[in-house]
């Protein structure tokens, strides 16, 4: 890799790294100028300057998407990275470099833990609770949570699940933080369902679940009468019940660590 030095120049600068990393959270999706400046809170030109050092790296790409860019990293670019590091630098031994990549699920001896996140909690991470918990429970030990939790259940996503006949008894907004102490429950799988959420710089998760951003737009911020509100929540809920009818059919004892990770994000764009 002749380029590695000034590649990891361009890296060391601590907020390009910090643009990089934000944009790895949401991969393979992409995210825009705007998003990211809001999150870091970089003036928009600053962050033209940093993304397009990236992208002369050759670490991002942008697309634009009508009037729209949206900028993604360039994961085969990152992948070559990552791969100098351990055949160049490392010799080629992996256990020197690298953690132990999680195990792929052997058998069906326990339920998986999987939880959904998004900001409030009250409607398209509870669809999604709901959702796989009335798929399979008996796979399924299904969570959800919000970074900012609202006091109560969305009342239109609670209504478009009673009529889908899934109960929704169990169903309440939750913190993130109570899934991230020491006592809470070893989760398999992690799903971000908004863009915050997955922007979210989280500490890493015990276990090093498998993990991918599901993003859609939010129902409840759904402009319009109540009949065009409705239609926006039952868009949200028939979208989950694709992506989460796909994840609860995966042959999970028959799939590689990384087939399943690539598997889990092309449940997103699909």
């Amino acid at each position: 890799m002749k380029d590695a030095a000034p590649l990891f120049a361009t890296l060391g600068h601590p907020d390009r790294l910090a643009v990089f990393r934000l944009l790895l959270r949401h991969a393979p999706q992409g995210v825009q100028p705007s998003h990211i400046a809001g999150v870091l809170g970089v003036k928009a030109n600053t962050l033209s300057h940093h993304l397009s050092d990236l992208a002369q790296a050759g670490l991002v790409q942008v697309d634009r998407r009508g009037r729209a860019l949206f900028y993604t990293v360039d994961l085969e670019r990152v992948k070559s990275m990552l791969g100098y590091l351990v055949e160049d630098c490392c010799r080629g031994r992996a256990d020197l470099c690298l953690p132990a990549s999680p195990a792929p699920m052997t058998d069906g001896s326990r339920p998986l833990n999987v939880l959904f996140v998004c900001s409030g909690n009250s409607a398209r991470s509870l669809m999604a609770e709901a959702l796989l918990h009335h798929a399979n429970p008996q796979r399924f030990r299904v969570h959800s949570a919000g970074t900012t939790p609202a006091n109560a259940p969305h009342p239109m996503a609670i209504e478009v699940l009673k009529r889908a006949g899934i109960d929704i008894s169990p169903l309440h907004p939750k913190s993130l933080a109570q899934f991230q102490t020491a006592e809470a429950p070893k989760m398999d799988f992690i799903f971000t369902l908004c863009d915050h959420a997955a922007s979210e710089d989280c500490p890493p998760w015990q276990g090093q679940p498998f993990s991918a951003h599901w993003g859609l737009p939010d129902p409840a911020k759904a402009d319009g009468n109540p009949a065009e509100q409705a239609l926006a929540f039952a868009t949200a809920f028939a979208l989950l019940n694709r992506r989460i009818s796909a994840f609860a059919a995966l042959p999970f004892a028959q799939l590689d660590a990384m087939t399943l990770q690539h598997t889990l994000d092309q449940i997103a764009v699909e």
